[in-house]
């Protein structure tokens, strides 16, 4: 399986986090536009360089040009996340850790969040921000966790149901629209957790720690 971890211009994680990124397989590090400036800062040399570069700065670019492959994508109907996307699934990347993707901009973390569901079906993502990880889900999964992790689970409308086993607070059949009623900060009960969720797709929010202590391994 490829992976890779894309890089963008909001909150980027600390340095030894890319290294754990790596050593669970995400040997690729692409940087979408500003999170140039990220890489630049943090000591990153990135793999790729995408994006219409309004943010990436000039001394920055030319610091990576003969170190990094740069690519300008200059059409606006797609995010320069979005660029790094489609970049990836080009080349055939399965997976991908989006960071730097939240920050002081409530528009451009729910954008973000947006691209989650829009590129399900294409290739399969997580978002990590500070404490948290994010992924999107359909049908039964199931993770391994420690008892008393913190998880929570989030549908988007009525016709998406969930049933769980290994939950301290048990779902059976329930829908959790946004907005209406989540199941936030639900508590693993024991050593693992399974979920089967019918009728759409779910976001899934666990422990961050938890997730990379396990080696980002996950059950399908």
């Amino acid at each position: 399986m490829k992976k890779a971890v894309i890089l963008a211009n909001g909150m980027p994680p600390a340095k030894k986090e890319f290294r754990y990124f790596k050593k669970a397989g995400y040997n690729m590090l692409i940087c979408a536009d500003g999170g140039a400036n990220s890489a630049f800062k943090l000591g990153l040399t990135p793999d790729v360089i995408i994006g219409d570069f309004d943010s990436a700065r000039n001394e920055v670019l030319k610091y990576y040009s003969e170190k990094s492959e740069i690519i300008q994508v200059k059409r606006q109907n797609d995010t320069d996340v979005e660029k790094c996307l489609k970049y990836c699934i080009k080349k055939k990347i399965d997976e991908v850790i989006l960071t730097g993707v939240t920050g002081d901009r409530l528009d451009h973390s729910f954008c973000n969040l947006g691209i989650v569901l829009k590129f399900y079906d294409k290739i399969r993502i997580k978002i990590v921000h500070q404490k948290s990880i994010l992924s999107a889900h359909s049908g039964r999964f199931e993770f391994q966790t420690v008892k008393g992790e913190t998880i929570s689970l989030y549908g988007f409308d009525e016709k998406t149901k969930f049933t769980s086993k290994g939950l301290k607070f048990p779902l059976k059949n329930i829908p959790l629209p946004f907005g209406k009623r989540e199941s936030t900060s639900n508590v693993a009960a024991g050593n693992s957790v399974k979920l089967k969720i019918n009728g759409g797709l779910a976001f899934i929010v666990r422990e961050y720690d938890i997730v990379r202590d396990n080696g980002f391994v996950e059950l399908y």
